[in-house]
């Protein structure tokens, strides 16, 4: 973990339809860099979320609980070394922020140090982290490989969702601090217990 965490990028996205095995099912996954380092605009944060991002199914993202999904930018090598070997259509290009369907690309906070109840301030909104990212076969489309949700789960580069405790704005660039909640459970922890659960 960095002395200064950091958010590199805000990403959001509509919900479109996606065509997986022949259905067609809708989205909300195709998340697209709003607010960058060289474009670094404000965006508003309100209780359920970012203005102008959606999500097709709150029980997997979305509500009160689950309101941002924040993603290392640690972990994208991985992600696009993955895509290289199992010949995914995304292996040609470098991963833009939001491909993992993140919101929030950031750095400095790695699941083996983010706590459920920490709380990440930044300048003009806190949000509290709440719970894991639980892979699903959305993402496996998404990412156009057979083993992702495979490989989330055994590399645990998952994420982590945040509760909104105060709205405000949010720009790409911004260091934010980690106010320490119980300490009592890692998301690299939980997603561990999630994981056993699903066995």
């Amino acid at each position: 973990m960095t002395d200064s965490p950091t958010l590199h990028s805000i990403n959001l996205a509509a919900v479109s339809p996606m065509l997986i095995e022949g259905r067609r099912i809708m989205s909300g996954i195709n998340k697209l860099p709003v607010s960058t380092l060289q474009r670094p605009g404000a965006i508003v944060v309100g209780k359920l979320g970012l203005a102008g991002d959606e999500q097709a199914d709150p029980t997997v993202h979305g509500g009160l609980a689950k309101a941002i999904y924040a993603y290392p930018l640690e972990h994208y090598p991985f992600w696009q070394q993955a895509c290289q070997q199992h010949g995914s259509r995304h292996a040609g290009s470098p991963l833009h922020h939001g491909m993992l369907g993140e919101n929030l690309t950031i750095s400095g906070l790695l699941e083996q140090h983010a706590y459920v109840g920490d709380v990440l301030e930044f300048a003009d909104c806190r949000l509290q982290i709440t719970e894991p990212r639980q892979p699903c076969f959305k993402f496996q489309a998404h990412m156009d490989m057979r083993l992702a949700v495979k490989l989330m789960a055994q590399s645990g580069h998952c994420g982590f969702y945040l509760a909104v405790l105060q709205t405000g704005t949010l720009r790409a660039g911004e260091n934010f601090r980690i106010l320490p909640g119980p300490r009592q459970l890692s998301m690299a922890d939980a997603f561990r217990r999630r994981l056993r659960r699903l066995d």
